[in-house]
């Protein structure tokens, strides 16, 4: 891709969200990043240290893992360019769903203003999709890994039937807009991110569950 194609690739996206309040950035993440996420993951799943989830039950999952939190604030200028925005992070969330496992439909709380959720890998014969309920209709996104779907959890409902694979990882990055109505939940209330990353102050500061 050139330079231009980016650019073009880019207001493409900016201009998706501004009209629909969505917009899927394909293959975001690549590899060996992307690769190492989803094994990291799925070992992270595995090793016990993962919590349970009322949306979503029966998955495991986690807030403020460190390298998601690394995500968060590399795409934090990404997250930027699409939506319009100036914004501060909030937050980062994974889960990893298993057979069966849904996710109940709801609106985010107000550190959600701005998500862009990202698809790590999945085992199954297709991907699993998410329904978002938007002003042109109900929206089935399906992300392949490395997929990622900008979208504002605060304003439309969002839901997953049934999964009907062995194993999806999909983590989130959320943002609110540093001029609206709320900024007040930068770093979700905390001090900073608990960590010392380019553009994120260190603080330690305890981590809170999303």
């Amino acid at each position: 891709m050139t330079d231009d194609d980016s650019v073009t690739s880019m207001c493409s996206l900016s201009q998706a969200f501004a009209r629909d309040k969505y917009a899927v950035y394909r293959s975001c993440l690549k590899d060996p990043q992307l690769t190492l996420l989803y094994r990291y993951a799925c070992k992270r799943a595995d090793s016990g240290t993962m919590n349970s989830d009322p949306r979503s039950p029966g998955a495991w999952a986690a807030p403020g893992d460190v390298f998601m939190d690394g995500l968060l604030v590399d795409l934090l200028p990404l997250a930027e360019d699409v939506s319009g925005l100036k914004l501060f992070p909030t937050y980062s969330y994974f889960r990893v769903y298993r057979p069966g496992d849904i996710l109940v439909k709801h609106r985010d709380r107000p550190s959600c203003e701005i998500t862009f959720t990202l698809c790590l890998g999945y085992q199954a014969e297709r991907p699993w999709p998410l329904l978002l309920e938007c002003p042109a209709g109900i929206a089935s996104i399906e992300l392949e890994p490395g997929d990622g779907l900008f979208y504002r959890g605060t304003e439309w409902t969002h839901w997953r039937e049934p999964m009907e694979g062995e194993l999806a990882a999909q983590a989130f990055l959320h943002y609110v807009d540093q001029n609206g109505r709320y900024a007040e939940w930068k770093y979700d209330k905390r001090e900073g991110l608990p960590f010392d990353r380019p553009g994120a102050q260190s603080h330690p500061s305890e981590r809170r569950k999303g």
